[in-house]
Protein backbone atom coordinates (compact mmCIF):
# COMPACT_ATOMS: atom_id res chain seq x y z
CA UNK A 1 0.00 0.00 0.00
CA UNK A 2 1.20 3.41 -1.00
CA UNK A 3 2.19 5.96 1.93
CA UNK A 4 1.69 4.15 4.67
CA UNK A 5 2.76 5.06 8.03
CA UNK A 6 5.58 2.97 9.42
CA UNK A 7 7.23 2.64 13.24
CA UNK A 8 9.78 0.34 14.63
CA UNK A 9 8.76 -2.32 16.68
CA UNK A 10 11.18 -2.49 19.68
CA UNK A 11 12.12 -6.21 18.09
CA UNK A 12 13.18 -4.16 15.22
CA UNK A 13 10.22 -5.43 12.69
CA UNK A 14 8.64 -3.06 10.90
CA UNK A 15 5.03 -1.99 11.81
CA UNK A 16 2.85 -1.22 9.22
CA UNK A 17 -0.08 1.66 9.33
CA UNK A 18 -2.22 2.18 12.24
CA UNK A 19 -5.97 3.07 11.32
CA UNK A 20 -8.50 4.28 14.22
CA UNK A 21 -12.15 3.74 13.72
CA UNK A 22 -15.33 4.56 15.54
CA UNK A 23 -17.77 1.58 16.20
CA UNK A 24 -20.97 1.74 18.27
CA UNK A 25 -23.11 -0.98 19.78
CA UNK A 26 -26.55 -0.82 19.34
CA UNK A 27 -29.56 -2.93 20.33
CA UNK A 28 -31.96 -3.71 23.19
CA UNK A 29 -31.60 -3.88 27.04
CA UNK A 30 -29.87 -6.69 28.39
CA UNK A 31 -29.34 -8.35 25.21
CA UNK A 32 -25.49 -8.47 26.15
CA UNK A 33 -23.92 -5.36 24.47
CA UNK A 34 -21.71 -4.75 27.31
CA UNK A 35 -20.95 -7.94 27.70
CA UNK A 36 -19.46 -8.43 24.03
CA UNK A 37 -17.10 -5.41 24.76
CA UNK A 38 -16.22 -6.71 28.12
CA UNK A 39 -15.17 -10.22 26.51
CA UNK A 40 -13.29 -8.43 23.63
CA UNK A 41 -11.59 -5.99 25.30
CA UNK A 42 -10.40 -7.76 28.42
CA UNK A 43 -11.52 -11.03 27.96
CA UNK A 44 -13.55 -11.11 30.56
CA UNK A 45 -17.49 -12.26 31.29
CA UNK A 46 -19.74 -11.08 34.25
CA UNK A 47 -22.46 -13.02 34.86
CA UNK A 48 -24.51 -9.87 36.55
CA UNK A 49 -23.78 -7.15 33.90
CA UNK A 50 -24.97 -3.27 35.37
CA UNK A 51 -26.48 -1.82 32.95
CA UNK A 52 -24.99 0.91 31.00
CA UNK A 53 -26.07 4.75 31.42
CA UNK A 54 -25.96 7.03 28.71
CA UNK A 55 -22.58 5.10 26.62
CA UNK A 56 -19.46 3.99 27.64
CA UNK A 57 -16.52 4.41 25.55
CA UNK A 58 -13.34 1.60 25.20
CA UNK A 59 -10.66 1.34 22.89
CA UNK A 60 -9.18 -2.20 21.40
CA UNK A 61 -6.42 -3.21 18.85
CA UNK A 62 -6.38 -5.96 16.13
CA UNK A 63 -3.89 -6.42 14.02
CA UNK A 64 -4.03 -7.59 10.07
CA UNK A 65 -1.23 -8.51 8.22
CA UNK A 66 0.53 -5.08 8.25
CA UNK A 67 -2.19 -2.87 9.35
CA UNK A 68 -3.24 -2.50 12.93
CA UNK A 69 -6.65 -1.64 13.18
CA UNK A 70 -7.66 0.78 16.42
CA UNK A 71 -11.59 0.72 17.39
CA UNK A 72 -12.93 3.33 19.45
CA UNK A 73 -16.25 1.83 20.92
CA UNK A 74 -19.12 3.13 21.85
CA UNK A 75 -21.54 0.69 23.76
CA UNK A 76 -24.51 2.62 24.03
CA UNK A 77 -26.96 2.04 26.66
CA UNK A 78 -30.22 0.13 25.55
CA UNK A 79 -33.21 1.81 27.54
CA UNK A 80 -35.71 3.62 25.70
CA UNK A 81 -35.46 6.88 27.56
CA UNK A 82 -31.31 6.79 25.97
CA UNK A 83 -32.42 6.68 22.31
CA UNK A 84 -32.75 10.15 21.57
CA UNK A 85 -28.77 10.19 22.39
CA UNK A 86 -27.88 7.24 20.34
CA UNK A 87 -27.62 10.07 16.59
CA UNK A 88 -24.90 10.85 18.84
CA UNK A 89 -22.73 8.47 19.18
CA UNK A 90 -23.35 6.69 15.65
CA UNK A 91 -23.03 9.72 14.05
CA UNK A 92 -19.65 9.97 11.94
CA UNK A 93 -19.57 5.60 13.01
CA UNK A 94 -17.34 3.80 10.12
CA UNK A 95 -19.20 0.72 11.60
CA UNK A 96 -22.03 -0.81 14.19
CA UNK A 97 -22.76 -3.93 15.47
CA UNK A 98 -26.48 -4.39 16.40
CA UNK A 99 -27.22 -6.86 18.93
CA UNK A 100 -30.09 -8.98 19.95
CA UNK A 101 -30.81 -11.86 21.89
CA UNK A 102 -31.47 -15.00 20.32
CA UNK A 103 -34.07 -16.03 23.25
CA UNK A 104 -35.82 -12.79 22.54
CA UNK A 105 -38.05 -12.41 19.23
CA UNK A 106 -38.73 -8.67 20.29
CA UNK A 107 -35.11 -7.86 20.82
CA UNK A 108 -34.76 -9.01 16.95
CA UNK A 109 -37.51 -6.96 15.99
CA UNK A 110 -36.04 -4.05 17.92
CA UNK A 111 -32.68 -4.77 15.86
CA UNK A 112 -34.19 -4.35 12.85
CA UNK A 113 -35.39 -0.91 13.91
CA UNK A 114 -31.83 -0.12 14.37
CA UNK A 115 -30.72 -1.16 11.41
CA UNK A 116 -33.11 0.69 9.12
CA UNK A 117 -32.20 3.66 11.02
CA UNK A 118 -28.73 3.39 10.77
CA UNK A 119 -29.30 2.86 7.28
CA UNK A 120 -31.34 5.89 6.76
CA UNK A 121 -29.59 8.39 9.17
CA UNK A 122 -26.23 7.02 9.54
CA UNK A 123 -23.23 7.71 7.34
CA UNK A 124 -23.79 6.41 3.65
CA UNK A 125 -20.97 3.35 3.89
CA UNK A 126 -21.15 2.26 7.55
CA UNK A 127 -20.33 -1.45 7.74
CA UNK A 128 -23.08 -3.05 9.79
CA UNK A 129 -23.00 -6.39 11.72
CA UNK A 130 -25.57 -7.81 13.07
CA UNK A 131 -24.95 -10.38 16.20
CA UNK A 132 -27.41 -13.09 18.30
CA UNK A 133 -25.76 -13.21 21.19
CA UNK A 134 -26.63 -15.65 24.06
CA UNK A 135 -25.73 -18.93 22.00
CA UNK A 136 -24.79 -20.71 25.41
CA UNK A 137 -28.89 -20.16 25.74
CA UNK A 138 -29.73 -22.07 22.67
CA UNK A 139 -32.03 -24.19 24.02
CA UNK A 140 -34.21 -21.08 24.71
CA UNK A 141 -34.05 -20.59 21.17
CA UNK A 142 -36.70 -18.16 19.75
CA UNK A 143 -34.87 -16.87 16.74
CA UNK A 144 -33.91 -19.09 14.28
CA UNK A 145 -30.62 -18.91 12.55
CA UNK A 146 -31.65 -18.88 9.63
CA UNK A 147 -34.25 -16.54 9.63
CA UNK A 148 -31.19 -13.75 11.31
CA UNK A 149 -29.07 -14.93 8.68
CA UNK A 150 -31.36 -14.34 5.88
CA UNK A 151 -32.35 -11.11 6.97
CA UNK A 152 -28.79 -10.29 7.19
CA UNK A 153 -27.92 -11.07 3.70
CA UNK A 154 -31.02 -9.04 2.16
CA UNK A 155 -29.66 -6.17 4.36
CA UNK A 156 -26.34 -6.98 3.32
CA UNK A 157 -25.28 -6.99 7.23
CA UNK A 158 -22.12 -8.75 8.26
CA UNK A 159 -24.05 -11.80 10.59
CA UNK A 160 -22.81 -14.15 13.44
CA UNK A 161 -24.29 -15.37 16.25
CA UNK A 162 -22.34 -15.04 19.84
CA UNK A 163 -21.84 -15.88 23.47
CA UNK A 164 -19.91 -13.42 25.59
CA UNK A 165 -20.20 -15.78 28.21
CA UNK A 166 -18.43 -18.45 26.29
CA UNK A 167 -16.57 -16.16 23.89
CA UNK A 168 -17.96 -17.67 20.95
CA UNK A 169 -17.55 -16.19 17.57
CA UNK A 170 -17.25 -12.55 19.72
CA UNK A 171 -13.34 -11.78 18.57
CA UNK A 172 -14.17 -12.94 15.36
CA UNK A 173 -17.05 -10.45 14.56
CA UNK A 174 -14.84 -7.72 15.21
CA UNK A 175 -12.35 -8.99 13.12
CA UNK A 176 -14.86 -9.57 10.16
CA UNK A 177 -15.36 -5.77 10.85
CA UNK A 178 -12.09 -4.73 10.42
CA UNK A 179 -11.19 -6.43 7.59
CA UNK A 180 -14.48 -4.71 5.71
CA UNK A 181 -13.87 -1.90 6.95
CA UNK A 182 -11.09 0.46 3.92
CA UNK A 183 -7.82 1.12 4.69
CA UNK A 184 -7.66 4.42 3.06
CA UNK A 185 -5.14 7.14 4.10
CA UNK A 186 -7.96 9.41 5.81
CA UNK A 187 -7.93 6.51 8.31
CA UNK A 188 -4.34 6.34 9.43
CA UNK A 189 -3.31 7.60 12.21
CA UNK A 190 0.64 7.34 13.84
CA UNK A 191 2.26 5.69 16.95
CA UNK A 192 2.53 2.19 18.48
CA UNK A 193 0.07 0.12 19.46
CA UNK A 194 0.68 -0.97 23.10
CA UNK A 195 3.36 -3.51 24.02
CA UNK A 196 0.57 -6.01 24.50
CA UNK A 197 -1.20 -5.86 21.18
CA UNK A 198 -1.27 -8.80 19.31
CA UNK A 199 -1.97 -10.03 15.87
CA UNK A 200 -5.98 -11.60 15.84
CA UNK A 201 -5.87 -14.41 13.20
CA UNK A 202 -9.12 -16.23 11.81
CA UNK A 203 -8.68 -19.01 13.58
CA UNK A 204 -7.87 -17.41 17.19
CA UNK A 205 -10.34 -18.09 19.52
CA UNK A 206 -8.96 -16.71 22.75
CA UNK A 207 -8.64 -12.96 24.09
CA UNK A 208 -5.24 -11.62 24.77
CA UNK A 209 -5.44 -8.37 23.41
CA UNK A 210 -4.45 -5.26 24.47
CA UNK A 211 -7.15 -2.78 25.90
CA UNK A 212 -7.72 0.32 26.95
CA UNK A 213 -10.69 2.22 28.93
CA UNK A 214 -12.02 5.11 29.78
CA UNK A 215 -15.02 5.56 31.36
Amino acid sequence: MSNRTVSQRPNGQNQGKICQFKLVLLGESAVGKSSLVLRFVKGQFHEFQESTIGAAFLTQTVCLDDTTVKFEIWDTAGQERYHSLAPMYYRGAQAAIVVYDITNQDTFGRAKTWVKELQRQASPNIVIALAGNKTDLANKRSVEYEEASQYAEENALLFMETSAKTAMNVNDIFLAIAKKLPKNDGNVGNGLTSPGSRRLGDADGGSRMSSGCCK
